[in-house]
């Protein structure tokens, strides 16, 4: 475990309600794609402390980043009016919920903020050019709350081993401008989508009723084994 004093670096705005940030780090300090840490900012004068996933992958070297949707509480407060410079302390690597090329062919359900380990998980595999067949089933409300769009589409258009298939759940989608999917991740999409299925290791993130729907899914209408299905929920505060 590797804990240390930092500072913002860079706040970044990925949509209109959801924000990157970055904290500089030094050298030698390392993690895996898909991992998390803890986070400590003072609030009033009181120190503080919440866990993310890293958004960036381990390629990009000199910074870690965690992507953030605002909210009304507190903490989320307090870091929306983070500024370049500002003071925070760092508490790392956490969790489990990782790839580094261990299985040959794997597939990503996600919807909204929980791409943030995806996005880090698909970079690395993208840098390090891991031969790993990979889908994306990505979940959104409406086109302009895709998080990483940019950078998601720039790695398919770099790894021919990936594909992303984005998909929004709002019901006044215009289907006229928008040509993609539209309706939730489902046990018809993942068929569609991906027909070797049943090959592959799944990994979920997103809101837990997202993801405890998910696994519904793969095990009892898809039969999943267990052993293949990686979780990691994402609680807002």
């Amino acid at each position: 475990m590797i804990v240390f004093e930092t500072t913002v670096s860079d706040v970044i705005q990925r949509t209109r309600d959801v924000k990157s940030f970055r904290f500089g780090i030094k050298e030698g300090v390392d993690f895996k794609p898909g991992q998390f840490f803890f986070v400590t900012i003072k609030i009033g004068g009181t120190e503080r402390t919440k866990h993310f996933s890293f958004s960036n992958s381990p390629t990009e070297k000199g910074y870690m980043e965690f992507t953030k949707r605002i909210t009304d509480s507190d903490f989320s407060k307090a870091l929306d009016s983070l500024k370049i410079g500002d003071w925070a302390k760092l508490k790392m690597p956490y969790g489990s919920f990782t790839f580094e090329g261990e299985y040959k062919k794997i597939v990503f359900l996600s919807g909204g903020i929980g791409i943030t380990p995806i996005r880090s998980i698909c970079k690395f595999a993208t840098d390090r050019g891991l031969p790993a067949d990979m889908v994306l089933l990505y979940g959104n409300d409406k086109e302009e709350d895709i998080i990483f769009k940019q950078d998601l589409d720039e790695a398919e258009s770099v790894n021919k081993n990936m594909r992303v298939v984005y998909t929004l759940t709002s019901p006044d989608i215009d289907k006229q401008v928008w040509q993609g999917r539209t309706g939730y991740i489902d046990e018809k999409m993942i068929k569609e989508e991906i027909q070797d299925f049943n090959e592959r290791v799944f990994y979920i993130c997103g809101p837990p009723r997202m993801v405890e729907s998910l696994i519904n899914i793969l095990k009892n209408k898809l039969s999943v084994e267990g052993d293949n299905i990686k979780i990691e929920n994402f609680v807002g505060y």
